[in-house]
């Protein structure tokens, strides 16, 4: 057999890759809290360091703990009776590095009006202190997402 993988790695890759399941149902359930107006358990699976980035379905990009996680707070300031799922869930880990690959739906009245997303999404998780953390959250565009946010402001 000619893989660099052995036997003795496989019980190491599935305890990685169950850890990164499970920072993966922690964010998820963290983004079903904002989208409910409460973003608060963001900050107990991200990373508060100043290289993480963002790009969620309303367009932009948010570099930095702080402008990340405004985003999430302004977003959930609008949002009630929401619900987020994933599936198709692939992940891959790689030391102290994972990504994920998943279909996010979403569904939540967000100021006022009903929105129903479904799209790609890609996270990646980093090991800081023996935990994981999101470092990177990357969700297709939704325009008409976008427009109703750029719009909140009119």
């Amino acid at each position: 057999m000619n893989s660099s993988r052995t036997e003795a790695d496989e019980p190491a890759k599935t305890t990685a890759e169950e850890d990164i399941r499970a920072a993966s149902d922690q964010f998820y359930n963290a983004l079903e809290e904002m989208a409910n107006g409460d973003a608060s358990s963001m900050a107990d699976i991200w990373s508060h360091e100043d290289d993480v980035t963002t790009m969620h379905p309303i367009g932009g990009r948010e570099e930095g703990w702080e402008a990340v996680n405004g985003s999430w707070e302004g977003v959930a300031a609008a949002c009630t009776n929401g619900t987020v799922t994933h599936t198709d869930q692939v992940i891959r880990v790689t030391g102290d590095l994972a990504y994920e690959l998943c279909t996010e739906s979403a569904s939540v009245t967000f100021a006022g009006e009903p929105v129903s997303l479904e799209g790609r999404a890609t996270n990646v998780y980093r090991k800081e202190n023996g935990e994981w953390k999101i470092v990177h959250h990357h969700a297709d565009l939704n325009a008409e997402f976008a427009e109703k946010v750029a719009n909140m402001g009119a």
